[in-house]
């Protein structure tokens, strides 16, 4: 991990797009800037067609302006390279580059990503601009760090996709021998005998192939891969000491394996946005930055954008206000798990545009408005929890998140569609987090799996799994570890075929469980089980040979059936939940084994609604807490709150909406004063 030059401590700010204004607003930019004591902007990700105007003649003076201003009132920059944004020019010229639906329609210019990263026309004037880039502001003063394009996801179905998609299978899979296997070709007659025929997947009569679905995910994480690859290197050879990112944003549609992109990057770098207004916002929020933070190796990692005052509920089709104390408590939720600062999008906003409502530092309304008043203030904070950028978290508890095994069961063909992937994590993380535990996030297919100092691990649908991942979940297991396996997990290998002899396939046996049929549930229905749980979404006809059932169902066909099993194992203990427990239910279970595997929560008895997180540095310790919730509580705390300026001890009350950043006094220290 390399932190941007020129910058201690965290840093504050946000996308600033001066080209989108005059002149003099960026006088008035720079001048607010430094009243919220903003010290970090991103500049030029969607500058292509300001930058280039033409081929080849690039006007750069507006650029060298802005980033002389930016640098004299103290403010470093992330400097982007704007090829998510093509110029007009460039789609009139190289139509073969615009993007491709699956359905075989050819998009045309007039949004942001109109390109195919497989076009060799769009990677050279890539490599083109970002040479530029890299040439003249190699040893400008402002410059901190570089940001390649913007949220890799866009994936097209166009003749040059096509093409890199068969070099791809071929070096995947070697010979059409392979292939076929791997796609199981003799079902619907699929098995090809030529490379030509192998083409990627497009809009076709009924079901398509899910392994070839599958690989198309993959084949798009490599390639937008290395597309990134080749800014960078461009970048490094320019400017070798200038660390270089790209934002990872955070969707099921994005095809993108971020867990193995993150070793290509010099910091991980996040957007997020959640998409909820109750409490999952908070539980959403605690999700991506201990994803990333796990992405991270659990090093220091960056909160590239988020909104000021919106959230974003794109299902529903509304922007929700998010009111200002939730901003602070966002912003400082990621910064507890990690984040070296918090970045917005965007910095104003602008006067007109496709996104002329997104959320910014600067609204519409002005610097008078209450969103930079809570800008304001936030910078204040951020500035005076410098100190707390030393620390790490430490977990002792962790889940799994596999991006395969989500684009897996994203196939129509699933026995049910009402499963999501992010779902069904979300769900796990959602029970440890009411439980008050700190969670890692492993990743499977990372190139190190390694479970070392885990007492604790939850796979939540793991639908695809080596052989390898398999025996060392079970060698954790038989040396100590407590396992959590949901339904639909170990069911097929790497290349989605289905493990024969029973579901949860590779886990059968460590489990001590069998599940001859799956019965999903409609998504309103629920099934009762013992202890007076329910459950919903999911269920299955299960034996347990070799395991102990903990719960049963209840009613309906299965009724009397088990429904969650225990088993011990070696020293450590595996359970296995055939069906979504409610909420609660999934909470209290997941405490009890947490209790069992000895992982205690951060704060324990701290009320519904409390999120506290710790962060350690040699002897000295940080506890954020935060109350999401609407009224004052009391938790029993020891230190100097950094946000109020103040020594607390014992029982000290939190307002509504409130955070407290406490400089925790050593355990040993504590006891003599309380002598």
């Amino acid at each position: 991990m390399r932190w941007p030059n020129g910058l201690d401590g965290l840093c504050y700010g946000g996308d600033y797009n001066p080209e989108q204004w005059p002149e003099s607003t960026w006088v008035e930019d720079v001048s607010l800037m430094r009243k919220a004591q903003v010290n970090l902007v991103t500049v030029g990700v969607f500058a292509w067609s300001r930058l280039e105007p033409q081929p080849g003649r690039y006007v750069v003076d507006w650029l060298d302006r802005v980033l002389d201003l930016l640098h004299d009132g103290g403010v470093k920059v992330v400097l982007a390279t704007p090829t998510a944004a093509p110029p007009p020019w460039f789609s009139l010229a190289h139509p073969d580059a615009l993007p491709v639906t699956a359905e075989g329609v050819r998009l045309h210019h007039g949004s942001r990503d109109t390109y195919c990263a497989a076009a060799p026309a769009y990677r050279d004037a890539a490599r083109a601009v970002a040479t530029m880039l890299a040439e003249r502001y190699r040893d400008h003063p402002a410059l901190a760090m570089w940001h390649v394009h913007n949220e890799y996801g866009t994936i097209c179905h166009c003749p040059h996709a096509a093409a890199a998609f068969r070099r791809w299978l071929r070096e995947r899979y070697g010979d059409l021998d392979g292939l076929n296997q791997a796609w199981t070709g003799s079902f619907w007659s699929q098995s090809y005998s030529d490379w030509a025929q192998v083409d990627v997947p497009r809009a076709t009569q009924y079901l398509a192939n899910p392994t070839q679905v599958l690989d198309f995910r993959r084949f798009w994480s490599d390639e937008l891969l290395a597309a990134y690859v080749e800014q960078r290197d461009v970048l490094r050879r320019a400017t070798p000491d200038v660390p270089v990112t790209t934002n990872y944003v955070l969707a099921d549609w994005v095809p993108v394996d971020h867990a193995r992109w993150s070793s290509e990057v010099d910091l991980v770098a996040i957007d997020h946005y959640p998409g909820e207004t109750d409490g999952r916002a908070e539980e959403q929020t605690a999700f991506a930055a201990d994803l990333a933070r796990s992405w991270a190796g659990r090093r220091p990692w960056l909160l590239m954008e988020s909104a000021p005052n919106l959230i974003y509920r794109y299902a529903e089709g509304v922007y929700a206000g998010k009111e200002p104390d939730r901003m602070l408590r966002h912003s400082l939720a990621h910064v507890a798990r990690g984040s070296r600062g918090a970045m917005f999008f965007q910095w104003r906003a602008p006067r007109g545009g496709a996104e002329v409502f997104h959320s910014a530092m600067v609204p519409h309304a002005g610097a008078d408005s209450r969103t930079f008043q809570a800008t304001t203030r936030l910078g204040e904070l951020l500035t005076g929890l410098a100190e707390t950028d030393a620390g790490t978290v430490a977990a002792h508890a962790a889940i799994s998140w596999d991006a395969a095994s989500g684009w897996a069961l994203q196939h129509p063909g699933m026995p049910s569609r009402h499963i999501s992937y992010a779902d069904e994590v979300a769900a796990a993380y959602r029970a440890l987090w009411r439980c008050g535990v700190t969670t890692d996030v492993v990743c499977p297919t990372a190139a190190t799996f390694d479970l070392t100092g885990y007492r604790m691990l939850v796979l939540p649908a793991l639908y695809l799994m080596s052989d390898a991942v398999a025996d060392a979940v079970a060698a954790w297991v038989h040396d100590g570890g407590h396992l959590v396996v949901s339904y639909l997990s170990g069911v097929a290998d790497p290349a989605a075929q289905v493990r024969l002899g029973g579901y949860p396939g590779a886990l059968r046996d460590l489990l001590g469980v069998r599940a001859e049929q799956f019965l999903p549930l409609e998504p309103a229905a629920t099934v009762r089980l013992t202890g007076g749980r329910t459950g919903r979404l999911w269920q299955e006809r299960l034996t347990a040979p070799d395991a102990d059932p903990v719960l049963r169902y209840a009613a309906g066909v299965l009724a009397g059936q088990p429904a969650v099993t225990r088993r011990r194992v070696g020293a450590g203990t595996a359970w296995y939940l055939s069906t979504r427990l409610d909420d609660d239910g999934y909470r209290d279970l997941l405490a009890v084994i947490a209790a069992e595997a000895g992982v205690l929560p951060v704060l324990p008895g701290a009320p519904a609604g409390v999120e506290a997180v710790r962060k350690v540095a040699g002897d000295d310790r940080w506890l954020f807490v935060f109350n999401h919730g609407t009224t004052p509580v009391e938790v029993d705390v020891w230190g100097e709150d950094l946000v109020s300026a103040r020594v607390v001890s014992g029982a000290v009350r939190i307002a509504e909406g409130g955070v407290m950043v406490l400089r925790e006094q050593p355990p040993r220290r504590r006891r003599r004063r309380a002598h």
